[in-house]
C-alpha cells in the first residue's frame, strides 16, 4: 500500500490510528484522521450488527465514535483564460464514443469505478516519476463530491495531470490510451506496470453514459506547466482553453443527465465506491469523508495478517455471521500472477447452497478494482461453496472491464486455483484428520459433484483424493482415503473394492460383504446416497480399477473362479437335490429371475441377487423410475438368484416344495424379496407385508 510515501507506509505497517496532519498552506490540505487502514479488534465484531442494520459491513473500529474532521481538496478556484480552441473528435472516435456511452457497459454506475481507476493510475504515474527522481511525494489522494442541487458529481486526483497535448491525445482519441502508452514505455519495469489498472481513454468516456456535459481541469506535474480546461457534450466536438487556479492533477466535473441525477446523491455514490473501489491503493474521500478504510488482505504478506483480521474480512466479503473454518492465502507469479484468499464457511451448507444454480461466491478483482462480485469462470462449479477474492493482472477483460473473455488464460487460471485448493485440503486432512472429517461430512457432496460433472479423468482423480470412507480393515468411525487404501493393497492387487450400504452394520451383514470375505480383501463402506454414482463415474484411481463387491462376484463367475465350501458336504444339499431345487425355483419364480445357481461364498445368508453392474442398474432404476412392477424390474435387471445350499431355509425349502407346495411358494417369494432388498433393488417393501403375515400364520398353525 503506497499512501503518502514511506512515512505513511510505515504507519500503515504499524497499524497506527494516529492523526496525520499535513501543511495547510494555500488551503490545499487539511487534517486526516485514521488514514491507515484499520481493522477492529476481535472483541468489537460489527458483522452481525451491520447485517441487521441493513447496511454494508464496515471494518472501522467501533471505539472510534468521534466525528472525523472533513478533508477535501475540491474547490471552485479555476477560471478559464482567453479563447477556447475547438477540436473535432476523430471520425472513428465519434463512433466508438457512441458505443461506450450507450452500450459498452451493462451498468451506468461503473463510470465511477472507471474514473476512480483513472485517478489511481494518474497517482501511480506521479509516484513512480517522483521516486525515480528522488523527490518527496505530495499528498496523493482521490476526492469525490456530489452536489444534488446542481446535479453534478466531481472527481479530483492529485496525480500526474495532463499538458494541452496530452489532453488532446488522451481525451480526443479514444483509441489512444495514456495508461497504455505509459505501460509501453515501462515494459522492463514490472513494479510500475503492475499497478496500472486500465486504459484511460476508454474509461474516461464512460462518463458520457450519465453526462450532458463533462468538464476537465488539469495541470501537469511537469515544472512550469499551466493549467487547462477541457469540455465536451459528447456530440463530436471538444474545447480546450488555458485556465488559472488549477491544482496539479486532474479534476473532472460531470453535469448529470436528468435521468441520472441519482449519482448526485451521496449515499448512492458511496454504495458504488464501496462495491467497486473499496481497496484502491490511495486515500479516497467522498464529500470530505474517507471511504476506503479496508485493507486488501490478499495483497499483503500472509505472515502479517492475524486470525481476527481474516475473520472480519471473511464476514465482510461473505456477508456472513460465522467464522471461516479454513483459510487459504495463495500468492504466485508463475505460471500466472495470482493474489487470492479463499475461505470455507464454518456453517454447514443449507439445501439452498447445495441445490442453487451453479455459480461462484468468489469476487474477481484486477489490481484491487472489482471486476465481478461472483466470478463464475475462475473456479470450477463444484468449488462454489468457497468465499473469497481472486486478483490477477493476467485476466483478459473486454473493453469495459466487466466480462471475462473465455480463453486459454482463464482455463489456466481455473486449473491452477483448482489444483492449489485440492492440495490445500489434502494438507489439512493430514494436519488435522478429525477437523477434515467434519469438513468432508458437511461439504463432501460438492466433491462428489465435481467427480460426476468433470470430464477429465486426471481432474476426477485429483478430486477423489479428498474423498473419505470407512473401511472393513479399520475400526468403526475411522475414515480412510483412496490413497491410503492403495498403500495397504496386497502385492499384485489391481482393484479397489467398495460396498454401498446405508450404514456399517448393514454393510458388514450384507451377503455381498460375506461373499468377499472368501477373497480376504479390504472393502470401503460407502454410506451416502451419491457415493455409488461418484465411484461409477470415477472408474479408476491411480491405475487401479474401482469395483463394487457385487460386480466382483459376477466377474468371478465369468472367470469361473473356484471357492471352497465352508460347510461339510453332510450339511449341504447334494448336487442332485440342488439341481432339482433350482429347476423348481426357476419355474416358480418365472420371469422374476434370469437364472438360479449355487454359490459357495455365502455362509449366514440363504441367497443373494447378482446383476451385472449392480450399481449402475440401481442408479438407472432410481433415476428413470421405469420399472413399476417386479416383472418390469426383473426384465430390465436380468437378475440371477444365487443360493446357499447349506443354509437351513434353503434345505427346508427343498423339503416343503414336495410336502407343502403352497407354503414353499410363499417361502421362496420371501427369500427372493429379501435378496432384492439386500441388493438395494426394492425401494418399497410394503407389498410383501401380506405375504409375511400369511407366512407367520402358517408357521404358527401347529402351536
Amino acid at each position: 500500500m503506497l499512501l503518502r510515501g514511506s512515512r505513511l507506509g510505515a504507519l500503515l505497517r504499524a497499524g497506527s490510528p494516529a492523526r496525520l496532519r499535513a501543511p495547510a498552506a494555500g488551503g490545499r490540505t487539511a487534517c486526516l484522521q485514521r488514514a491507515a487502514f484499520h481493522f477492529p479488534a476481535p472483541q468489537h465484531n460489527l458483522a452481525a450488527f451491520s447485517v441487521l442494520a441493513g447496511q454494508k459491513y464496515s471494518t472501522q473500529a467501533a471505539e472510534n465514535k468521534e466525528e472525523e474532521p472533513l478533508h477535501t481538496i475540491i474547490s471552485n478556484t479555476e477560471n478559464v483564460k482567453g479563447e477556447a480552441s475547438k477540436h473535432e473528435f476523430q471520425a472513428e472516435t465519434k463512433k466508438l464514443l457512441d458505443i461506450v456511452a450507450r452500450s459498452l457497459y451493462s451498468e451506468k454506475e461503473v463510470f465511477i469505478r472507471e474514473l476512480i481507476s483513472n485517478g489511481s493510475d494518474a497517482l501511480e504515474k506521479l509516484r513512480h516519476k517522483l521516486m525515480s527522481e528522488g523527490k518527496v511525494l505530495p499528498e496523493m489522494e482521490i476526492h469525490l463530491q456530489t452536489d444534488s442541487e446542481k446535479g453534478t458529481i466531481t472527481i479530483q486526483d492529485t496525480g500526474i495531470g495532463m499538458t494541452q497535448e496530452e489532453l488532446v491525445s488522451n481525451l480526443g482519441t479514444i483509441a489512444r490510451s495514456g495508461s497504455k502508452a505509459f505501460l509501453d514505455a515501462l515494459q522492463s519495469q514490472a513494479e510500475a506496470s503492475s499497478k496500472i489498472i486500465g486504459q484511460f481513454g476508454v474509461g474516461f468516456y464512460s462518463a458520457f453514459m450519465v453526462a450532458d456535459k463533462v468538464e476537465v481541469y488539469s495541470q501537469s506535474a511537469e515544472s512550469g506547466s499551466p493549467g487547462y480546461h477541457w469540455s465536451s457534450d459528447g456530440s463530436g466536438m471538444f474545447e480546450i482553453a488555458e485556465a488559472s487556479g488549477v491544482r496539479p492533477g486532474t479534476k473532472i466535473i460531470i453535469h448529470l443527465k436528468e435521468e441520472c441525477k441519482e449519482f448526485a446523491n451521496e449515499d448512492r455514490v458511496k454504495d458504488v465506491v464501496t462495491k467497486y473501489s473499496n481497496f484502491i491503493s490511495f486515500p479516497l474521500f467522498l464529500n470530505g469523508r474517507r471511504l476506503n478504510t479496508l485493507q486488501a488482505l490478499w495483497m499483503m504478506d500472509s505472515k502479517e495478517i492475524g486470525e481476527w483480521q481474516h475473520e472480519e474480512f471473511y464476514r465482510f466479503i461473505a456477508q456472513a455471521y460465522d467464522k471461516p473454518r479454513y483459510t487459504l492465502h495463495y500468492k504466485t507469479d508463475a505460471p500466472l500472477n495470482i493474489r487470492s484468499i479463499f475461505y470455507v464457511p464454518e456453517m454447514k451448507p443449507s439445501m439452498f447452497d447445495i441445490s442453487r444454480e451453479p455459480g461462484s461466491s468468489v469476487a474477481l478483482y484486477s489490481r484491487k478494482i472489482l471486476i465481478q462480485t461472483k466470478a463464475a469462470d475462475i473456479l470450477p462449479k463444484w468449488l462454489r461453496f468457497l468465499r473469497g477474492v481472486v486478483d490477477s493482472e493476467d485476466i483478459p477483460l473486454n473493453l469495459s472491464r466487466e466480462l471475462l473473455q473465455e480463453s486459454t488464460l482463464i482455463r489456466k487460471l481455473r486449473d491452477v486455483l483448482q489444483k492449489r485448493l485440492i492440495k490445500f485440503f489434502i494438507d489439512q486432512s493430514k494436519k488435522d484428520p478429525e477437523k477434515y472429517a467434519k469438513f468432508f461430512e458437511d461439504y463432501g457432496l460438492f466433491m462428489r459433484e465435481g467427480i460426476v460433472t468433470i470430464a477429465e479423468q486426471d481432474v476426477k482423480e485429483d478430486i477423489a483424493k479428498l474423498l473419505r470412507y470407512e473401511s472393513s480393515a479399520l475400526p468403526a468411525g475411522q475414515l480412510t482415503s483412496l490413497t491410503e487404501y492403495a498403500s495397504r493393497m496386497q502385492a499384485g492387487s489391481r482393484n479397489i473394492y467398495y460396498l454401498c450400504a446405508p450404514n456399517r452394520h448393514l454393510a458388514e451383514h450384507s451377503p455381498y460383504f460375506e461373499a468377499m470375505k472368501k477373497k480376504d480383501m479390504e472393502v470401503l463402506f460407502c454410506y451416502e446416497q451419491f457415493d455409488e454414482l461418484t465411484l461409477l463415474h470415477l472408474r479408476e484411481f491411480d491405475k487401479k480399477k474401482l469395483i463394487s463387491v457385487e460386480t466382483d462376484i459376477v466377474v468371478d463367475h465369468y472367470k469361473e473362479e473356484k471357492f471352497e465350501e465352508s460347510r461339510p458336504a453332510a450339511e449341504r444339499l447334494t448336487e442332485k437335490e440342488a439341481e432339482e431345487l433350482m429347476a423348481w425355483m426357476r419355474n416358480a419364480l418365472g420371469s422374476h429371475v434370469t437364472n438360479v445357481k449355487v454359490t459357495p461364498r455365502l455362509d449366514t445368508h440363504p441367497a443373494m441377487i447378482t446383476v451385472l453392474e449392480m450399481g449402475a442398474a440401481r442408479h438407472f432404476l432410481r433415476m428413470q423410475q421405469l420399472a413399476k412392477t417386479n416383472e418390469e424390474r426383473a426384465q430390465i435387471l436380468q437378475p440371477t438368484l444365487e443360493i446357499n445350499t447349506g443354509h437351513a431355509l434353503i434345505k427346508k425349502l427343498n423339503q416343503l416344495r414336495v410336502s407343502q407346495p403352497d407354503l414353499a411358494q410363499l417361502l421362496l417369494d420371501q427369500i427372493y424379496e429379501n435378496a432384492m432388498i439386500a441388493a438395494g433393488l426394492n425401494d418399497d417393501p410394503r407389498p410383501m407385508v401380506s405375504r409375511l403375515n400369511e407366512l407367520l400364520t402358517k408357521a404358527l398353525e401347529k402351536h
